[in-house]
């Protein structure tokens, strides 16, 4: 691969992360006035100007993350796997915005992003097969999706 195209590709790959993880902010509603402001949350519960850079930053590297992956060919079986569990567990991932945000369901919510931290678990084990720095980048995506989804628990369990 050329040094641009593999460029190309590192770019290509965060954009597409980031892009579709901007896809969950159309379901995320929150501020003065809003169903998620009127409920109650834990202790824990982190200022809610904290939320956009944390998933941005997992965003770029979970896109790096990609790119380390991708660059080895899509001829490759594990490579084009992994970059459909990779689309797959963004699914995931703006799917449970719909479901706490939107549909304003707590305990759906927390069944769903059980599935997701499955769904990036497996994901880490593809890409650890393909190339084990990828799956250094996706750690602290793990670590923040398992916080949210113990955030969510409490949420839920608050507001029954």
């Amino acid at each position: 691969m050329t040094k641009i195209k593999t460029r190309l590709l590192l770019i290509g790959s965060v954009i597409l992360s980031v892009g579709l993880g901007s896809l969950g902010t159309f379901f995320t509603v929150t501020g003065p006035g809003s169903w998620y402001e009127s409920l109650i949350k834990p202790s824990f519960n982190p200022p809610n100007w904290i939320f956009g850079p944390v998933w941005t930053l997992l965003f770029v590297l979970m896109g790096i993350s990609l790119y380390l992956v991708w660059r080895h060919g899509l001829k490759n079986v594990l490579v084009k796997k992994g970059v459909t569990m990779f689309l797959v567990q963004f699914g995931f991932n703006i799917m449970w915005s719909y479901f706490f945000f939107t549909l304003q369901n707590p305990r759906l919510a927390f069944l769903e992003i059980i599935a997701l931290w499955l769904a990036i678990a497996a994901l880490m084990i593809n890409f650890y097969r393909v190339d084990k720095r990828a799956v250094w980048l996706l750690w602290p995506y793990l670590a923040w999706v398992s916080f949210a989804a113990f955030l969510n628990y409490a949420i839920w369990q608050l507001n029954q």
